[in-house]
């Protein structure tokens, strides 16, 4: 039985969600304060953190920026429940470190596709090691096992999204790749109208990535379309790649 826990000072909102998610079949464990949540966070190892943003003594950027730097929960999806609704907010929450972002309120059903997609994909290997797709063209190779890059010859670490992410591109090199088809394919549910979760993902991206990030060269936006991966078939020498890229 998965196990969640739900960081979360509303009394009410946090019932609402831990009835729902036991009712779904989840073990689910309680905390109302940034600073009880970090510690349940290591004491429990959940499979995924559902956190609320606006939390007494430690707020839940600080708590998510937290857990992302400690090896023990660094690998632990994190949905950011949270009120706070503008794009900056987003932004800054996947910047923090989270996976997915919901805005109170929101439908039950909704929440749950949410915990169902981030569950399914961290649960396993990533889809590329599990089927005979492209992991490598020209100076990129894609490791599985281990969510790494091997990018003209130097290992960059990838996040899990990350790495999705640029498998899902890499599937389709050359070609443009839909927002709704990105978000379908990474992030598990049907698209809505805001893409900022997939402009802040690539953005990390390219930091690793591109020698110039404000200049792609490689992951390209295709203004009104979706994004394309360009690769040389050929791999050329490393010379121009960010060397700060590479962890």
């Amino acid at each position: 039985m998965p196990r969640i826990l739900v960081i979360d000072d509303d009394p009410a909102i946090s019932e609402l969600v831990a009835v729902n998610l036991e009712m779904a079949g989840y073990d689910v464990s309680q905390a109302e304060d940034g600073i009880k949540g970090q510690a349940l966070a290591l004491q429990l190892q959940p499979d995924l953190i559902m956190l609320d943003l606006m939390l007494p003594r430690v707020d839940g950027f600080t708590v998510c920026q937290r857990l992302r730097r400690d090896e023990r929960t660094a690998e632990i999806p994190v949905l950011m429940l949270t009120a706070l609704s503008q794009t900056q907010d987003k932004v800054e929450g996947f910047n923090a470190g989270a996976d997915d972002y919901l805005t109170k309120p929101f439908e039950v059903e909704e929440m749950l596709a949410r915990v169902r997609a981030l569950l399914r994909r961290t649960d396993r290997i990533p889809q590329a090691a599990k089927h005979s797709e492209i992991l490598n063209y020209g100076p990129l190779t894609l490791v599985p096992e281990r969510f790494e890059a091997i990018w003209f010859g130097e290992t960059v670490k990838l996040t899990h999204l990350e790495f999705e992410l640029l498998h899902c591109l890499l599937q389709r090199h050359g070609q443009t790749v839909s927002p709704s088809e990105i978000l379908r394919e990474v992030w598990g549910y049907d698209p809505d109208d805001d893409i900022e979760t997939i402009r802040v993902h690539i953005r990390h991206l390219r930091t690793k990535l591109e020698p110039d990030p404000r200049h792609p060269r490689y992951i390209k936006t295709v203004y009104g379309a979706g994004y394309c991966l360009e690769l040389p078939s050929v791999p050329p020498s490393a010379e121009g790649v960010s060397t700060s890229a590479v962890e």
